[in-house]
């Protein structure tokens, strides 16, 4: 669901700019490693999306199977976020969405292969607040979507479409394995990384798990695989940081909205997030972005989702910030 919360935070952002725990010997680790599942649980009918996820994929998640003996390009393609419906705004800001093509020399086809949040980017970055539901509720599901077809204009119009590579018809079938495996068992999107401070040698400490990150991984996973890459132009990549001291660990819905001894913390954290809630009017919207400011900057307080467990954000200048930065192919 596109919604005004994501809006606010990029407002924020904008403005701004102009139980788990993975301790080792007593130790947080990190960065917090991000959990995998199992397998990927199904969606909360409450969760709606105002645009449907993957429409023209398979709905079972299947990548078609290749001959050994074909030969597959492979493609780097990026647009500015909501280029379908913005143009190139976003891109402005360096928001930019990635994504992987391929095609086949045996076959002619072509295939656009994404990772993106089931319900859009403001679910996955703040929660609903819901009467029934004491706890903030969370639609935050990301899943990879492999479709027919390379939209040739919506992504080398206001960003990239360029070759970087060839497989065999093996190597795509090796690749598209891991994908089915990698899809089931990461199940949640996370827009922040947040790190100590914007040094090179800054502590780390939470990744996101975005569409840039799934590229990533595709990329070393075909390399891994012995697929040669390479890029005519610098390779750069979107970026969303929040800036901390180091976190406090706070625990999960049950520990923190089931205990009446912490009936203040879940309060505060409801309030954080009621900053960030959906559908407000204009006069609402203006109101909650100066609580933001007030709460992340003048407080220095942020509550963070990861791992469906809450962390609080002792907040340092500069807060929040938009990058674009290289990460060079593999």
């Amino acid at each position: 669901m596109f919604h005004t919360e994501v809006v606010l935070g990029l407002n924020l952002l904008l403005f701004l700019h102009v139980g788990a725990q993975f301790r080792i010997n007593g130790h947080q680790k990190w960065p917090v490693p991000y959990r995998r599942f199992d397998r990927r649980p199904d969606v909360d009918s409450y969760c709606q999306a105002l645009y449907p996820f993957c429409p023209t994929g398979d709905p079972d998640g299947r990548i078609p199977y290749m001959r050994d003996s074909d030969t597959i390009s492979v493609y780097r393609l990026q647009t500015p976020v909501w280029e379908f419906k913005y143009g190139s705004l976003l891109g402005k800001f360096h928001i930019m969405h990635d994504a992987v093509g391929f095609s086949s020399a045996e076959t002619g086809a072509n295939y656009t292969m994404e990772w993106y949040e089931l319900f859009q980017l403001g679910n996955c970055t703040f929660p609903h607040l819901r009467q029934e539901v004491y706890a903030p509720f969370w639609c935050n599901q990301g899943a990879a979507c492999f479709f027919e077809g390379i939209d040739d204009l919506h992504w080398s119009q206001n960003g990239t479409l360029e070759k970087i590579g060839v497989l065999t018809g093996q190597q795509f079938n090796d690749m598209a394995r891991w994908v089915q495996e990698d899809n089931e068992t990461g199940i949640y999107y996370e827009t922040w990384t947040v790190r100590s401070d914007p040094s090179p040698n800054a502590t780390v400490w939470f990744e996101s798990y975005d569409c840039s990150q799934f590229v990533h991984r595709t990329y070393r996973k075909l390399t891994e695989l012995g697929a040669k890459l390479s890029s005519r132009s610098q390779t750069n990549y979107t970026k969303i940081y929040l800036y901390s001291g180091e976190p406090t660990y706070l625990g999960n819905d049950s520990a923190i909205f089931g205990q009446p001894a912490l009936k203040n913390l879940a309060l505060d954290i409801r309030k954080f997030y009621h900053t960030f809630r959906p559908h407000q009017t204009f006069a609402d919207a203006m109101i909650s972005l100066l609580e933001a400011f007030e709460t992340v900057v003048l407080e220095r307080s942020f509550y963070l989702y990861y791992n469906f467990e809450y962390w609080r954000l002792p907040m340092k200048p500069p807060y929040v910030r938009i990058t674009y930065e290289e990460v060079p192919l593999p």
